[in-house]
C-alpha cells in the first residue's frame, strides 16, 4: 500500500518521531490506505468498458510508488508518467491486452518470457527488452532505478523484480502522491508477481541483508486452508510413484491397495503384460514442467506433446527439456496434455488413440486446488505454530491417492502441487527478511478479503518484532523450509 504522507522509519534510521506523532501518522496512513483501495476498486470495476477516448485507470499497486515503472499492467494502456513496463511472466492474467499492437513503451522481462510473448502474442520485438538474471541493471529513463531479476520458482521465465532507486515522479492514475518524490532517499521494492516462496529468495545476494520498503506479494493462497506440502517433495513423490509402478507392474510397497488395479490387464487375445502404461500429466499453457521432467527422468522416457505445445516449450530456453521432447507419441510413455484432459471421460478417448500400444493410462492432475485440509485443522494458528508445522511437513509417493472415479484402465491422481506460495511458505518468507509494508496483489477485489489478509500481515509484523527484524526462519533445504 502507499506510504502517502508518512514513512515508518527502520530501527537504525536517524530520524525519530515522538510517540504521539507516530500515533497520528498511523491513523492518517490507515485512512489514506483505505481511500486508496476504494480508488482501486473503482479502477477495477468490471462494468467499465474502455473506448478510443477513455482508458481504464491503473490502481495504485500496479505502479511503483514514486517511480515511472508499472508491473503487469498492460490492460491499462499508456499509463501517465510510466516509461518502463515490466512483465513478471507469460500467464494471460498478467499480460492481459498485450498484443501485436502494443506501442506504449518498452517491456522488460526475462529472456524466456520475451521469447514467449513474441511467439504467442506477436509483440513487436522492438518493444521487448529481455534482461539478465541475478545482476542489477540500470533501467533507462527511470531517473536512476536499477532492477535485479530473480527466479520466481513459478512457471518458466517467471521472475521477481528487485528495484532500488529514488522516488522521482508520481506516475500512474492514483490521486495519492508521495512526499518523497525528489528526495535523495533510496527506496527498495520487491515485486513478487506470482511465485513459490523458498529460502533461496531471501538468501539471494540482491535481497539478503536489505531492508525492503514495499513487498508486492502474490497472495493467491494467503489463507490457512492452503498449507500444501513443499513443492520439491511433491515432485519427487510423483516420480517415485511412477517408477515403482512401471518397474513392478503392480502395487508399490506401502501404497494404497487400490494400486493393485495397475496389475497387467488382459484382453482382445493379447497378453498386455508386454504393453506399457501411458503416463499423462496435465499442464497449463506454461507451467508444471518440473513434474513432467522428473517423471521422464525416473523412467528414462522421452516427453511427447502436440506441435503447438512443443513450440511453446522450446521458447523457454531449457536445454534439458528440449532434449527430452519428441514428436512421436509412440516413442514416449510420458505425454503432456492440457489440465482439463485429466478426467476419466477424456482420458478414455485419449487412450483409445493408442490401442495395442498402451494398456492403461495413469493421469496426474497437479494443482494447488487439489489440496484439502484434514478435518479439525486449526484455521487460526499462531505464527510459531505455523513455522513449527512447516518444518515438520513431509510428503512421499504413499501420500498420493487415486481419484474415486478411477477404473482398472484409467487411474487419476490429484496432485497437491502449485506454483504459487502456500500459506505456510508465505509466512516463512515474511518472517525471514526485513520489510516495511506488504502490498497484496491477488484476491484484493473486496474489502472483506483484503481485511482477512491484512490480519495475517499484522500477525507477521507482531511476531517479527518479537524475534528481531533480521531473524530468518531455519530451513531444511535451500528450496523449502
Amino acid at each position: 500500500m502507499p506510504e502517502f504522507d508518512v514513512v515508518k522509519e527502520f530501527p537504525d534510521d536517524k530520524t525519530a518521531q515522538s510517540s504521539s506523532s507516530n500515533a497520528f501518522s498511523f491513523l492518517m496512513t490507515s485512512f489514506k490506505e483505505k481511500e486508496a483501495w476504494k480508488e482501486a476498486d473503482v479502477a477495477e470495476n468490471r462494468a467499465f468498458r474502455p473506448t478510443s477516448t477513455s482508458r481504464r485507470k491503473a490502481p495504485f499497486y500496479k505502479v511503483l510508488q514514486g517511480m515511472p515503472i508499472a508491473v503487469d499492467a498492460f490492460k491499462y494502456g499508456a499509463i501517465p508518467g510510466v516509461t518502463a513496463y515490466f512483465l513478471t511472466h507469460a500467464h494471460s492474467d498478467h499480460y492481459t491486452n498485450l498484443s501485436s499492437s502494443w506501442k506504449h513503451g518498452p517491456i522488460y522481462c526475462s529472456e524466456g518470457t520475451a521469447n514467449l510473448i513474441i511467439h504467442m502474442l506477436s509483440v513487436d520485438k522492438k518493444w521487448v527488452k529481455p534482461l539478465p538474471m541475478d545482476v542489477p541493471t540500470l533501467i533507462p529513463n527511470t531517473n536512476g532505478v536499477s532492477v535485479t531479476l530473480i527466479e520466481a520458482n513459478h512457471c518458466p521465465g517467471s521472475c521477481l523484480f528487485f528495484y532500488e532507486g529514488p522516488q522521482s515522479v508520481d506516475a500512474g492514475d492514483s490521486t495519492f502522491k508521495s512526499k518523497f518524490v525528489g528526495s535523495s532517499r533510496v527506496f527498495r521494492y520487491l515485486h513478487c508477481g506470482d511465485f513459490r516462496a523458498s529460502p533461496k529468495h531471501v538468501l539471494h545476494p540482491a535481497v539478503k541483508g536489505k531492508k525492503i520498503d514495499h513487498v508486492y506479494l502474490d497472495t493467491t493462497y494467503l489463507d490457512p486452508k492452503y498449507t500444501f506440502p513443499p513443492q520439491p517433495l511433491v515432485i519427487s513423490a510423483c516420480a517415485d510413484l511412477v517408477k515403482k509402478l512401471v518397474d513392478t507392474g503392480g502395487t508399490p510397497e506401502g501404497s494404497s491397495k487400490m494400486l493393485s488395479w495397475l496389475a497387467p490387464v488382459k484382453g482382445k487375445g493379447k497378453d498386455k503384460q508386454q504393453l506399457k502404461p501411458l503416463i499423462v500429466v496435465g499442464t497449463y499453457s506454461i507451467g508444471k514442467e518440473r513434474i513432467v521432467k522428473a517423471i521422464a527422468h525416473a523412467i528414462n522416457s522421452k516427453i511427447y506433446c502436440d506441435a503447438r505445445k512443443a513450440a511453446i516449450l522450446r521458447c523457454q530456453a531449457d536445454p534439458e527439456l528440449d532434449e527430452l521432447l519428441t514428436n512421436d507419441p509412440k516413442e514416449s510413455v510420458v505425454h503432456l496434455v492440457p489440465l482439463a484432459t485429466i478426467a476419466t471421460d477424456r482420458l478414455k478417448i485419449y487412450l483409445e488413440r493408442f490401442d495395442g500400444i498402451y494398456d492403461r493410462v495413469i493421469g496426474f492432475r497437479p494443482t494447488g486446488w487439489t489440496y484439502t485440509q484434514a478435518a479439525g485443522t486449526d484455521l487460526s494458528p499462531s505464527v510459531p505454530t505455523i513455522l513449527s508445522k512447516t518444518s515438520q511437513s513431509t510428503f512421499s509417493h504413499t501420500d498420493l491417492r487415486l481419484s474415486p472415479k478411477s477404473t482398472p484402465t484409467l487411474q487419476l491422481y490429484g496432485v497437491p502441487y502449485s506454483e504459487h506460495s502456500s500459506f505456510n511458505e508465505l509466512t516463512c518468507f515474511a518472517m525471514s527478511f526485513t520489510w516495511f509494508k506488504m502490498i497484496a496483489t491477488v484476491n484484493v477485489g473486496s474489502e472483506s478479503s483484503r481485511a482477512k489478509m491484512a490480519k495475517w500481515v499484522a500477525k507477521w509484523e507482531a511476531e517479527r518484532r518479537k524475534r528481531g527484524q533480521d531473524s530468518m526462519v531455519p530451513h531444511r533445504h535451500p528450496e523449502y523450509w
